[in-house]
């Protein structure tokens, strides 16, 4: 029973971080996740200016000066006004901030899945057990020199995340005609892999 009520538990949680990141990505709450989109868009374009030491250091500078300023700040009002308050971080200092053994095992186990899964997928793509497969994953790694070409890493992040803040929310607004454009495209993919697996010998997947 208590080994039910902690699973539950624990889906119960991740089931509110995702409902919270989902609300982030489809702005249901249009000051929070323009603040959280201001602020990863403001941190990856300083990163385009400076070292990652430098911005880090910068950060850490900005908060320390914002809470020495407000303790202090905090102290001499309590001095004046001769109350007895306490610290002004009291309630943040008190949340328990330390990750349990159950979790860490729970995250370790989900790194080393997804881990062997990789591992698996990159062994079956490059040993070719599956041609048509191999081949798709020649073409896109193909593509990615072109897209290296033109964007470095931390420019392709940017788009990410502004895609990440966009798409959904337009998604959500034309999803009968986005779903037609790729059903379309997906047919047209799907009839020029079908071709291409009929003319090369050993291709053809095996039937189930």
């Amino acid at each position: 029973m208590q080994a039910t009520a902690d699973s539950s538990k624990k889906e119960g949680s991740w089931s509110g971080w995702k409902g919270q990141a989902m609300d982030l990505l489809y702005w249901r709450n249009m000051k929070q996740s323009g603040a959280v989109f201001s602020s990863v868009l403001l941190l990856l374009f300083s990163l385009t200016q400076f070292s990652v030491v430098s911005v880090t250091a910068y950060l850490a500078l900005a908060s320390l000066s914002a809470t020495i300023s407000f303790r202090i700040y905090k102290s001499v009002l309590q001095a004046v006004q001769k109350t007895d308050e306490g610290h002004p971080f009291k309630a943040y200092l008190e949340i328990e901030m330390t990750l349990s053994q159950d979790q860490i095992s729970k995250y370790a186990d989900k790194i080393l899945l997804y881990a062997n899964t990789c591992m698996k997928e990159l062994r079956r793509l490059f040993l070719v057990q599956d041609l048509i497969d191999s081949l798709k994953f020649a073409v896109l790694m193909w593509l990615l020199t072109y897209v290296g070409a033109l964007f470095n890493g931390l420019t392709l992040l940017i788009l990410g995340v502004v895609s990440m803040f966009t798409m959904p929310v337009v998604y959500e607004k034309h999803q009968a005609q986005i779903d037609q454009y790729v059903g379309l495209i997906r047919t047209q993919v799907n009839g020029v892999v079908g071709k291409i697996q009929a003319k090369i010998p050993g291709a053809k997947r095996k039937e189930e």
